[in-house]
């Protein structure tokens, strides 16, 4: 399995995803420690939002700003988005939700499997 690596643009991660493709993305940050390190290559995936649960890591923007963060809290049509350190970015629509991250350096994240969409690797 080959995988596109897009580093630090979130851009051209949530472009590929649209389309139907996994993408290994990172971004700077501590926000998300020891689940996710600071560069640390994820593995994002497209995801069907209404089958999000809380504590699911997700790309998602939240006002003018998109993070790979946790979904801390649900209601219908929106997530509640904040870090592992206790922040909250606030409700965004399921809209804003571009990805579920499926795996962490390679590692799957299991939670994250019957809510991918049907989607192809990247070669």
């Amino acid at each position: 399995m080959s995988l596109m690596i897009i580093y630090s643009d979130w851009r051209l991660a949530k472009e590929e995803v649209s389309k139907g493709n996994e993408v290994v993305y990172s971004e700077g940050g501590n926000s998300m420690l020891p689940i996710i390190k600071s560069r640390q290559p994820v593995t994002l995936s497209p995801v069907n939002p209404e089958l999000l649960e809380k504590g699911d890591i997700v790309l998602a923007k939240v006002g003018r700003y998109v993070y790979t963060h946790l979904v801390k809290g649900i209601k219908p049509g929106q997530v509640l988005i904040g870090n592992n350190r206790g922040r909250i970015n606030g409700w965004t629509s399921l809209s804003n939700v571009f990805a579920i991250v499926s795996a962490i350096d390679g590692v799957p994240v299991n939670s994250s499997k019957k809510k991918i969409k049907e989607c192809h690797t990247m070669s």
